[in-house]
């Protein structure tokens, strides 16, 4: 590629190009909104919450402060007001040692006599992951500054959509594949917005990103129906129809495909978008096709890392039950076909298939919104300035095979 004897940040995208980007994503946001107000689910339809205690109990914190009787596995615990009582033992797997501070069960007022008032519920673990939570944040803020509080805010929003509209469209019945566009689109044009400012740039890794968005929601939707994946192979899956009768689980497995990808494409997109400005930067003379063709060639290494990294969190998710799958004598296919993992590697070839397409779509948005070639700096060889076929003039070229070793990528 054509260097310049001069770098620079990138100039802004050419006044047309702006215009048609901004009439595309308005375009895009007012069809979200429109989306949004179509699938609000009525008060109605949204199933009442159900309570976390049965009636005539309540939650108590508690403090062990011994170990469990050999004879009747009753374990002594210490509650807020100094108050000793004891606990029933939860069984070997969730040993508990002295000084483990629980939530517990009181069914004193409605258990017989003579029974153990406390029932293990569950650890406390409100003030580790407030730490871990604080922590979290100071780093982010430490390394990413303003950018990094930016992007944690369009974190909090995103929740904040998940648990207003999403979850309650979802119960209510609402079109699965719908919410999962609405949410992802409407989580999508906040947080890129948020994190990295309103831009040429953060607009191209938008369109990007709601094109491979569309792209991984089609694919799910067939994926989904081939695979029969029918969203019952979790616990959950016996708890939400006699709670939620009008919530699909077969629609609900599908929501979750799709926004399962949201996340790596917003990454894979942002990086793409920003490639293609910086190598403009370096290489002001550069044809589109050659911004494109170096592009790619981050893009590639990109895809090879973020497929294992898809795949590989699952791993670490679902550790246990692989294990446990593993144990059984069958072939890998039969147990990659089965139930539970059968989900969540069409989640992941779905994510990954909408990943790797999302990455020359972006480019490709990149190189033609990005400023054209300019002239040779004053002082350089003197060369007249750079033509620019377009990007789909040389398509060969654009996806050539990686130059040989000492080539520059710009």
């Amino acid at each position: 590629m054509a260097h310049a004897h001069s770098h620079g940040a990138a100039g802004p995208a050419a006044p047309r190009t702006t215009f048609l980007l901004v009439v595309t994503l308005v375009s895009a946001l007012l069809l979200t909104l429109a989306g949004l107000w179509l699938l609000w689910p009525n008060g109605g339809d949204v199933p009442d919450r159900v309570p976390a205690k049965a009636e005539g109990t309540s939650f108590v914190d508690a403090t062990v402060t011994g170990h469990a009787d050999p004879v009747t596995g009753s374990i002594p615990v210490e509650l807020p007001d100094g108050e000793a009582s004891r606990l029933q033992s939860p069984g070997p797997s969730v040993p508990l040692a002295e000084g483990d501070r629980i939530t517990a069960v009181d069914i004193s007022q409605v258990s017989q006599p003579g029974v153990d008032p406390l029932v293990f519920m569950d650890f406390q673990r409100e003030l580790p992951i407030a730490l871990l939570a604080v922590v979290y944040a100071v780093v982010v803020l430490l390394v990413a500054r303003w950018r990094g509080l930016a992007a944690m805010a369009g974190l909090g929003l995103a929740f904040v959509v998940l648990l207003g509209f999403t979850m309650p469209a979802l119960l209510a019945g609402e079109s699965a594949i719908g919410v999962a566009l609405v949410t992802s689109s409407l989580v999508m044009f906040v947080t890129l917005y948020l994190a990295h400012g309103l831009s040429a740039r953060t607009s191209t890794a938008l369109l990007g990103t709601l094109v491979g968005l569309a792209l991984t929601a089609g694919l799910a939707a067939w994926a989904s129906g081939a695979a029969q994946i029918t969203g019952t192979t979790s616990e959950a899956s016996s708890f939400l129809p006699s709670t939620a009768p009008g919530a699909d689980l077969r629609g609900i497995a599908l929501c979750g495909i799709v926004l399962a990808g949201m996340g790596v494409l917003n990454d894979v997109t942002i990086t793409q978008a920003s490639a293609v400005w910086e190598l403009r930067a370096v290489a002001p003379t550069a044809t589109r096709a050659e911004l494109f063709t170096s592009a790619m060639r981050i893009g590639r290494d990109h895809i090879a890392s973020t497929v294992y990294t898809i795949a590989f969190a699952y791993v670490g998710a679902a550790l246990p039950l692989l294990m446990m799958v593993w144990l059984i004598d069958q072939s890998p296919a039969t147990a990659l076909s089965f139930g539970e993992i059968a989900e969540e590697v069409v989640r992941t070839l779905v994510g990954s298939v909408g990943l790797v397409l999302a990455i020359p779509v972006t480019t490709a948005i990149a190189t033609l919104t990005v400023p054209g070639p300019a002239s040779e700096q004053a002082g350089s060889t003197g060369s007249e300035p750079a033509s620019d076929p377009g990007l789909m003039a040389p398509v060969s070229e654009a996806w050539a095979s990686p130059p040989a070793s000492g080539a520059s990528a710009t």
